[in-house]
């Protein structure tokens, strides 16, 4: 990664911001992308002092124009773009039945989904430049729903056909497509979350001892891309899951649930 030109985006906090430094420590160029311009620039600051050279760039990731903006802005920073990191995403918890306004699907599709199709598209003519890197942080949930996430599972399922496409469509040009679903990660995603309306709302939740850093998440990560691999699962379950699926799909299902249930009991109790 040393002299990479790297985008990242939801670069201001969780699994976006270890990556971002886990890259400057590797000497990365960095276009660091997120809503938050604060929290943004100190996250820039703290990967120029690690060792990388890094720009905020404030974006709304959500709309295509700030998309086309900041690849265009990379491009003129840094002269080229080697690999973009589509991280950038919200959380929503609800069950379908108790949601009360329907535009928190359209919300959640919008940052976590459509927003890595936007910065994909037009950062692709400087990656097929550079022989680059496309990585798309999905997660679990693009492999099989999971109770009371729906909005944010179809996100990320959705996330995985494109990406999935795109990595065919892209034979022979030299750009590979890296998809990682991490599990459960311990950021702020899960305490600041979408509701049964679209407004933000915050949680008392702590996950549970031994739920995976945002750090080791980071190294995975870094350490995909250096290998170039098509998919990175993180978790035992990921890997044997979409096997068992084809096999025993209602006991995936049940499997799931109680998983999801012991999750949140362990949250809950040490908040």
């Amino acid at each position: 990664m040393k002299d990479r030109t790297i985008i990242v985006t939801g670069a201001s906090d969780g699994i976006g911001r270890a990556l971002a430094l886990a890259l400057a420590r590797r000497g990365a160029k960095l276009a660091l992308a997120a809503r938050n311009a604060t929290n943004l620039a100190e996250v820039a600051a703290r990967c120029n002092r690690a060792g990388g050279q890094a720009v905020a760039i404030p974006t709304d990731v959500s709309q295509p124009e700030a998309c086309r903006a900041l690849v265009e802005r990379t491009v003129e920073h840094f002269g080229s773009i080697d690999v973009l990191v589509n991280n950038a995403g919200i959380s929503a918890r609800a069950r379908v039945d108790q949601i009360t306004d329907l535009s928190v699907f359209e919300h959640i599709m919008r940052t976590n989904y459509l927003s890595a199709v936007y910065c994909t598209r037009y950062a692709l003519p400087a990656l097929v430049a550079r022989r680059g890197l496309v990585v798309a942080v999905s997660s679990l949930q693009g492999k099989t729903g999971f109770p009371s996430w729906a909005a944010y599972s179809a996100s990320k399922h959705a996330m995985q056909g494109f990406f999935d496409s795109l990595r065919i469509e892209l034979r022979g040009s030299g750009v590979d497509v890296l998809v990682v679903c991490p599990g459960p990660v311990a950021t702020d995603i899960h305490t600041r979350r979408i509701g049964r309306d679209d407004g933000a709302h915050s949680a008392p939740f702590r996950p549970p001892a031994g739920t995976m850093s945002a750090d080791e998440c980071a190294r995975q990560i870094v350490r995909a891309m250096e290998r170039r691999r098509r998919e990175l699962l993180m978790t035992a379950m990921g890997k044997v899951g979409p096997w068992l699926k084809l096999l025993a799909p209602s006991l995936v299902d049940r499997f799931v649930a109680d998983a999801i249930a012991r999750f949140d009991r362990a949250g809950r109790a040490q908040s």
